[in-house]
């Protein structure tokens, strides 16, 4: 048995009007977020995610567990993205291109120049990343993104091109890490191969394809989250479509059609 997650549909100024129709209909608003709603809330410890971006988000940065839980945070937020589509030209802002100081930094979210320190590295299809804490990053635009996190609504924005949001450059520079990262867990996602995307610390993260790996599911523990990416997904023999998730506790359960794939997610 699957329990289908609630969606939250979220607006933003750089958000997109073509979201895909299996989300629904939303009569040309500007759609930015689809979050499926735990019903623990925030106790829960993953959430997901889908953006659909038209223009530069903000440039950002999360703090890690110790220094959420010293700003009465439940946890930190680190973060990993999964490309489902990119126009031509879409890039990520992943660190800095080179060592930066604090001081430099502060002066270059007030002036706007942080936008050139960032490390922006071109965009595909079936493009992962992972987002580790602390890491200075920003979301380009033309993506469409299936975002897996540490459940905690905390962004620290250091830039954010003039729009009308608050900026958090003490908080946010107090946790950054002002230089170049490259994380071991960045690849191109073969979309018809099962694999371990992430193994922990703070959550895992599988990619499962036709046939399911045994091995995968072996390992797949407690309260799991389920995300079809393509048609052919199903739990307990139910179809489960593209543009919803669910949670179940057996993920022997699971089974895909050739050509399908799937995210599944637990702590």
């Amino acid at each position: 048995m699957i329990e289908r997650l609630h969606r939250s549909i979220v607006e933003k100024p750089w958000g997109r009007t073509d979201i895909p129709p299996v989300f629904g209909d939303f009569a040309g608003r500007r759609i930015g977020e689809i979050w499926f709603a735990h019903p623990a809330g925030d106790v829960a410890p993953i959430m997901v995610k889908f953006l659909f971006t038209s223009q530069r988000l903000s440039i950002q940065v999360h703090p890690a567990d110790a220094a959420a839980r010293a700003a009465g945070l439940p946890r930190g937020k680190e973060e990993c993205w999964l490309i489902l589509d990119a126009q031509p030209g879409a890039e990520l802002g992943v660190g800095l291109a080179r060592e930066s100081s604090r001081e430099q930094l502060r002066a270059a979210a007030l002036d706007g120049s942080i936008v050139d320190m960032l490390d922006w590295r071109p965009s595909r299809e079936n493009d992962f990343v992972y987002n580790r804490a602390g890491t200075i990053h920003a979301i380009g635009p033309g993506l469409t993104v299936v975002e897996v996190q540490q459940n905690v609504d905390c962004t620290y924005r250091l830039y954010d091109y003039g729009r009308p949001r608050e900026l958090h450059l003490d908080e946010g520079l107090k946790v950054a890490n002002p230089g170049p990262i490259h994380d071991p867990r960045d690849t191109a996602v073969d979309p018809q191969a099962n694999l371990m995307l992430v193994d922990g610390p703070h959550f895992h993260l599988a990619q499962l394809a036709s046939p399911v790996d045994p091995a995968i599911i072996e390992r797949a523990t407690g309260e799991l989250t389920f995300v079809p990416l393509s048609a052919g997904c199903r739990v307990a023999g139910e179809e489960v479509a593209f543009g919803e998730a669910g949670l179940l506790a057996d993920p022997r359960a699971i089974t895909i059609e050739p050509g399908g794939r799937a995210l599944l997610a637990w702590a």
